[in-house]
């Protein structure tokens, strides 16, 4: 059962708020439990791990802004939504790794939308992952969200369906922690998740996404067994 978070120090809208997402999710028979609070205090203070919060930016006391980066600290994995009347902080959110932001008055359709697609995101991270680290803040990568690892010296930059995430750590190190889980070094500077390969050739890669990665000459004839093992384990036609 998933656990919702509405935000808002407005009672009223926060209140509607919550029936309306009680009202989506009903429809869309997932279970959920949805707790509101008028304060960003309040929600910090809250001893449930939620997976989804709806958060208001402008708030008395401690704004949505402040509130999102101490929750952050907290909960660096979990499904941030902003909500708000002004497109003033739209940049502001992408610090914190908002997962959207709505404009108030929320459509019911966009509202329908981004839950359903924050419910397919939780699904998701039943799967497997990896912690990283990054300016003292762990975080899991969910790697059936991975596209490909790219390394730059001990930088490394995670590239997945919400663009890319920079962390630090050695090539060697990632290499073990990803070992039989679909990944495959095609290059010196390249870790692909194997899924999202879509066509190759002896020199590169083409990935469901458009983009093209490197295979290093001499890692070929490996990269091609790794790719036909992963056809056959996924029920293609060889």
């Amino acid at each position: 059962m998933l656990s919702i978070a509405v935000c808002d120090d407005e009672i009223i809208e926060c209140c509607n708020m919550a029936k309306r997402i009680k009202g989506i999710m009903e429809e869309m028979k997932t279970p959920c439990i949805i707790r509101q609070f008028q304060s960003g205090r309040e929600l910090l203070e809250a001893l449930e791990s939620f997976d989804i919060v709806f958060l208001d930016i402008i708030m008395q006391d401690l704004d949505g802004m402040k509130t999102a980066q101490f929750f952050r600290k907290q909960a660096f994995d979990k499904i941030l939504i902003f909500m708000s009347s002004s497109r003033e902080y739209v940049f502001e959110a992408y610090d914190v790794e908002a997962f959207q932001y709505l404009l108030k008055p929320v459509d019911d359709r966009k509202l329908k939308s981004v839950l359903q697609k924050a419910v397919l995101k939780t699904e998701r991270r039943s799967q497997e992952f990896i912690i990283v680290s990054r300016e003292r803040q762990k975080r899991k990568l969910f790697l059936d969200e991975i596209y490909y690892f790219e390394i730059k010296g001990r930088v490394v930059e995670a590239h997945g369906s919400e663009g890319a995430f920079t962390y630090y750590e050695r090539i060697g190190e990632l290499e073990d922690k990803l070992g039989g889980k679909g990944f495959f070094r095609c290059h010196k500077s390249y870790l692909i998740n194997l899924k999202y390969v879509d066509g190759y050739n002896r020199q590169e890669a083409v990935l469901e996404n458009g983009e093209k990665i490197v295979i290093a000459k001499r890692r070929y004839d490996r990269f091609v067994q790794e790719m036909l093992a992963v056809m056959r384990k996924n029920g293609g036609i060889i």
